[in-house]
C-alpha cells in the first residue's frame, strides 16, 4: 500500500512508519518539527528511520498540517490508499498556556486531514484519540460505550472534537475511519514532556521528580510496540456500514457509517510509584521524590477497556512492565551517553 503517516518525527508516528516500510508498503511521513520539545530528538527519530530496514520505501517531507493548500497540493499528487495520522498538539499541562496551538493543529489541521482523504480518495484513515476524552470519569475500566462528555483539559476537548468530526465525515461520504484512543505510551524514542523521559532525567541527574497527587496515580503504561503493533492492526481492517446499529439505542464505539472507535492500551493499570521503583531499578539510583498536589487537567487514574480492539485487530499487548521499562532505560542510557 501506499500510506501518508503524519507526524512521522514524532514517537510514535516515526516507529509506525519504520514497521510498514520494513513490511514492504511504500510510507510517506510528513511532519512539522516544531519546538515543542527538542527539534534534535525529532531529528534522530527521523536519521534512525533512513538507516532502518524498508528505508528506500520511507520518504519525508517537512509540512505542517495546519497548512490547507500545501496539505491538499500533497493528497493531490500523491494518490494515497490509506492514512495514519498522528500529528498533533500534545500535552494536557501545555494546553492551559498555549490553547491556540491546539485550535491549529488539532481542530484545522485535523479538518484539513478530512478533506484530503474525502477528495483523494483515500480507502480509510486510522486517527489517534487519547484516554483523555474520558475526563472527569471515574468507572473502570473506561469503554469506549461510556458517556465522554466532560473533559478537563483543552486537549482532551479536541480529541473528542476529532472523533465527532470523524464520524460526519464517514456519514457524510462514506469515509471510512478508525479512532484509536491512547493510553500512556512509553519506550524508546519517547517523548521528553511525559513522566518516564522526565523521571530518568532527574534520577540520572540526582535531582527530585515531580511527582504528582502525592503519588496516588494510577496508569495504563502501554508498550511502544503494542501500540504500533494495535495501530496496524486496525489500519489492515477497514470498517464497513453497519447494518445492525441500532439508533434508538446508539453506541459511540461503532455507526451506521463506516466509522469504528477503540481503546488501545495494556489493560493492566500500575501505581505510579510502582513504575518509579522498576525505573529505579534499572536506572541503579535512588529518586527523590517531590511529592505535589493534583494538577489543573490531569486524572487520578486511567484503566482501557482493549477487549474490542483485540478481537477486531487479533492484536495482544504482549510486553510487560518490567521488560519495556528496562528496553527505555536502556535505550535513555545509551542515547544520552548517561
Amino acid at each position: 500500500m501506499k500510506v501518508l503517516v503524519t507526524g512521522a518525527a514524532g514517537f510514535i508516528g516515526m516507529q509506525v512508519a519504520q514497521t510498514l516500510a520494513a513490511r514492504g508498503d511504500t510510507v510517506v511521513g510528513i511532519d512539522n518539527l516544531n519546538d515543542y520539545y527538542d527539534p534534535a530528538l525529532k531529528q534522530a527519530r527521523l536519521d534512525a528511520l533512513a538507516a532502518a530496514p524498508g528505508a528506500e520505501r520511507f520518504r519525508f517531507e517537512r509540512l505542517d498540517i495546519a497548512d490547507t493548500p500545501a496539505l491538499a497540493a500533497l493528497f493531490a499528487a500523491e494518490g494515497f490508499e490509506r492514512v495514519v495520522h498522528l500529528a498533533a498538539q500534545a500535552g494536557v499541562r501545555y494546553s492551559l498556556q498555549n490553547a491556540a496551538a491546539y485550535g491549529q493543529a488539532n481542530l484545522v489541521g485535523f479538518l484539513n486531514m478530512l478533506e484530503g482523504c474525502r477528495h483523494s480518495g483515500v480507502q480509510h484513515l486510522v486517527y489517534a484519540s487519547s484516554s483523555s476524552v474520558y475526563g472527569g470519569n471515574t468507572r473502570m475500566p473506561f469503554a469506549t460505550t461510556d458517556a465522554v462528555d466532560h473533559p478537563v483539559s483543552l486537549y482532551a476537548a479536541t480529541k473528542k472534537a476529532n472523533e465527532l468530526m470523524a464520524h460526519s465525515y464517514s456519514h457524510l461520504y462514506a469515509l471510512p475511519t478508525t479512532g484509536l484512543r491512547f493510553f500512556t505510551v512509553y519506550g524508546p524514542w519517547g517523548r521528553p514532556d511525559m513522566a518516564p523521559f522526565l523521571f530518568a532525567r532527574a534520577i540520572l541527574a540526582g535531582e527530585p521528580i515531580k511527582v504528582f497527587n502525592h503519588g496516588r496515580m494510577r496508569r495504563d503504561f502501554t508498550f511502544i510496540d503494542d501500540i504500533v503493533a494495535g495501530v496496524i492492526g486496525a489500519l489492515d481492517r477497514i470498517p464497513a456500514h453497519d447494518p445492525d446499529f441500532d439508533r434508538a439505542a446508539p453506541s459511540s464505539a461503532s455507526s451506521w457509517a463506516p466509522y469504528r472507535l477503540f481503546n488501545i492500551g495494556r489493560s493492566e493499570p500500575v501505581e505510579l510509584m510502582d513504575f518509579i521503583g522498576a525505573l529505579e531499578a534499572e536506572l541503579g539510583r535512588p529518586a527523590i521524590k517531590e511529592l505535589l498536589p493534583m494538577q489543573p487537567g490531569d486524572v487520578e487514574a486511567t484503566c482501557a477497556d482493549t477487549a474490542s480492539l483485540e478481537a477486531w485487530t487479533g492484536v495482544q499487548p504482549r510486553v510487560s512492565l518490567a521488560e519495556g521499562v528496562r528496553r527505555f532505560a536502556a535505550w535513555y542510557r545509551d542515547y544520552y551517553r548517561v
